[in-house]
């Protein structure tokens, strides 16, 4: 579940960065609100696929998202 909770947590973070709601990257995504808003809660299980679009949308490479992630990871692991 660390995995899926930092996911969710990078993809909030970074939405957030870029000024945009939830609905506003639905919009640019063509993903609905109601599945962005559950990936970032950590309660929906995303597929790379759908990663990747949101990725996109937020307008970052997936080699940001990945090590914004990481850090992500690293700030987790480090309360554990």
């Amino acid at each position: 579940m660390i995995f899926r909770q930092a996911t969710a947590s990078t993809l909030k973070s970074l939405r957030l960065e870029a000024g945009l709601s939830q609905e506003q990257l639905a919009r640019k995504s063509g993903i609905d609100r109601t599945y962005i808003s559950g990936v970032e809660r950590g309660v929906r299980n995303i597929t790379l696929d759908s990663l990747e679009t949101i990725v996109l949308a937020l307008g970052i490479s997936q080699l940001d998202f990945v090590i914004t992630l990481h850090n992500h990871l690293k700030m987790v692991k480090a309360v554990d």
